[in-house]
């Protein structure tokens, strides 16, 4: 740490705690907090979900016996203050950095983690599951779920909650309530939970430590009194959660650190076999004006400045790639009164907001909900609509049921505007988009691109909107573009044709998606060592360019594909139509570069790409063996 603090410093594990008087923890979680702001200052990450959760988190490392009490947190946006008293204060500055801290909770850091977490809604399945382990164990351990009122609105969620419910199982489920998840939540929930804050049960301390303290007392004993009854007939907001089979508090001041501990106490000492849901409402951003002011911006940040909240600008000049597609597909829905904007709790990270202000009655943010995304999609595409749905790599697994079996068999004409493809730097493996051409190019009738830069980018986009029969796909990275000159939107690509860039002899490198840059600073530096290649944008993984792979198949010694993806994809359709043809058996040597087989850690994306071998050093390298040659080129470091 940089700072001396008079309570954070005594503290390096949960345990340090335990004496502390309530008015100490109170200043202890000023000094968190403080703490938190200054490091994510230093190193960007995620802030304001963290900083609306200190004081529910020092209550939760007061009252419970963390590591034995399994506490889980959802996505893991919010667990900077659970790292600093964790154990983990003096790498806080390490964070979402190489050999750093990861951005989320990960069982491998730390024993305090209980289960990895980066996508939303998985706690309340996974806090289950411990339950029902401690249950059979006959273990007494408390299990405690922390989710937010966005990722609860997700249909997994739901499904965790019903099995809860019916099981009878004893768990605490705390519903962090801000109103915010990366955007402003959406749909019927975030509306009931309105009605709930709204309503006359949005207690002062006094009032809301009587009641729960009375209501728990009574609850359990032979005859439920009318402490009990008030509280029911009172929450009718929590109807909905009561009826799941959980027993409902709330909602409860998530910053008043003398209402936390009287109600998690309580929580956790009360002899009742089943689930309990406490309703706990934060404000993000809390305790940092700027962003108070600003929830969504500041929900992840680059470096800042702790005095002004200037956030660190990018230093490239080009354009990012979201918003290449975004402002595309506005120029595209000017033309095209049927083309239909989606999104999934991404609006700004995918560029649906700026199609949403042109657009407010086309443009359709579903909730952390991408199975709904996609089959929401699908029936607009059978009413004649151009559906795109917006959703990044990462996040389209969660629906690949659905575009299996939504999309793809009724071959219906949904547009996947696949951001954050290949590797994404700080988030890890979590938010890696190392699966999609893997998964969508093993499925019949599909269109699968990958945009080599932002030009090609676009013209995916022009050519996905002619696409009417059939579903189609175009993957682009995070981050900006390489500074180009972007075309029209009318001009297109003729489906399942790659581009030849260079021409050469012996090998033929085919690349697939935006490893192209760095296909021709390997082929550049080859050339001075006499060693011509040539080096096509194969542009499309399906279907391929079939003629152009036979042509320069009889053509080369060899040939090497590249593609920012995991074994399966691009090369792997390559590798089976030269076995089916036969190419394979005329002394042509074929190899192919993919993401290596393993989960890469988050560090800068070129340090990534490095290390799983795709960058042009490692490009060099795999020509000049497939070659057999005997240049060897020393990797730098």
């Amino acid at each position: 740490m940089n700072k001396k603090y008079k309570y954070l410093d005594k503290v390096n594990f949960p345990a340090d705690i335990k004496n502390f008087t309530q008015s100490e923890l109170k200043f202890l979680a000023e000094e968190v907090r403080e703490e938190m702001i200054d490091a994510v200052s230093e190193t960007g990450g995620h802030l304001g979900a963290g900083l609306g959760v200190v004081e529910l988190t020092v209550s939760l490392h007061y009252i419970f016996n963390t590591p034995n009490d399994k506490l889980i947190w959802d996505v893991g946006h919010q667990t900077y203050p659970h790292k600093i008293l964790t154990g983990r204060k003096d790498r806080i500055r390490t964070l979402r950095k190489g050999n750093g801290l990861s951005g989320f909770t990960k069982r491998s850091e730390s024993e305090y983690d209980t289960f990895g977490a980066g996508h939303s809604s998985t706690s309340i399945s996974s806090a289950l599951g411990i339950a029902v382990a401690n249950k059979l164990s006959n273990k007494s351990d408390n299990v405690i779920a922390v989710i937010g009122d966005g990722a609860i609105s997700a249909g997994m969620a739901y499904e965790a909650m019903n099995n809860a419910g019916a099981s009878k199982t004893k768990m605490i489920v705390i519903l962090n309530d801000n109103d915010m998840s990366i955007a402003k939540p959406v749909g019927a929930m975030r509306t009931y939970l309105a009605k709930i804050l709204s309503g006359k049960i949005y207690f002062s301390l006094r009032e809301t430590t009587k009641l729960i303290i009375s209501a728990f007392s009574k609850r359990f004993s032979s005859k439920a009194g009318k402490a009990e009854d008030f509280l029911r007939s009172a929450v009718t907001g929590g109807t909905l959660f009561n009826s799941m089979g959980f027993y409902y508090i709330g909602p409860i001041d998530g910053h008043d650190i003398d209402t936390l501990i009287s109600v998690l106490k309580n929580a956790k000492e009360i002899n009742y076999d089943g689930p309990i849901m406490i309703h706990v409402k934060t404000e993000k951003g809390k305790g940092y004006r700027f962003a108070e002011k600003s929830a969504d911006r500041y929900h992840g940040v680059t470096k800042f400045n702790v005095n002004t909240g200037i956030q660190e600008k990018s230093k490239s000049n080009s354009p990012a790639y979201t918003k290449v597609f975004a402002n595309t597909l506005l120029k595209h829905a000017e033309r095209d009164s049927k083309i239909i904007g989606i999104t999934a709790a991404m609006p700004s990270g995918t560029g649906m907001d700026i199609f949403g202000k042109k657009f407010p009655s086309r443009m359709f943010d579903v909730g952390i909900a991408e199975q709904h995304a996609v089959t929401f999609a699908a029936g607009l595409a059978t009413e004649g609509y151009k559906p795109y749905a917006a959703i990044y790599s990462t996040f389209l697994q969660r629906a690949y049921d659905q575009v299996v079996h939504d999309v793809a068999i009724q071959s219906l004409p949904v547009r996947f505007a696949i951001d954050r493809a290949g590797l994404v730097g700080a988030d890890g493996p979590t938010h890696a988009g190392s699966f999609d051409i893997i998964c969508l190019s093993t499925l019949p009738n599909f269109v699968v691109m990958a945009a080599s830069d932002e030009a090609e980018l676009v013209r995916m986009i022009n050519t996905s909107i002619d696409i009417n029969d059939k579903p189609s796909a175009f993957r682009y990275p995070r981050g900006n573009g390489i500074g180009v000159n972007l075309p029209t939107i009318d001009e297109k690509l003729e489906i399942g044709k790659g581009r030849v860039i260079k021409e050469g002899k012996k090998v033929a490198l085919l690349n697939f998606g935006t490893r192209l840059k760095e296909c021709l600073i390997a082929r550049e530096n080859l050339i001075k060592k006499g060693i011509n290649i040539t080096l096509v944008d194969a542009r499309f993984a399906k279907p391929l360019d079939e003629n152009l792979i036979w042509q320069i198949a009889t053509d080369h010694e060899a040939i090497i594909t590249i593609e920012e993806g995991s074994i399966g994809g691009f090369g792997s359709h390559v590798a089976q139509f030269l076995a089916e043809k036969n190419l394979l058996d005329n002394n042509l040597k074929y190899r192919s570069m993919i993401l290596s087989d393993q989960f890469i850690n988050h560090d800068n994306p070129d340090l990534m790409y490095k290390y799983a071998g795709l960058d042009a050093n490692s490009i060099e390298n795999k020509i000049l063996d497939t070659l057999n040659s005997k240049i060897i080129i020393k990797k730098t470091n």
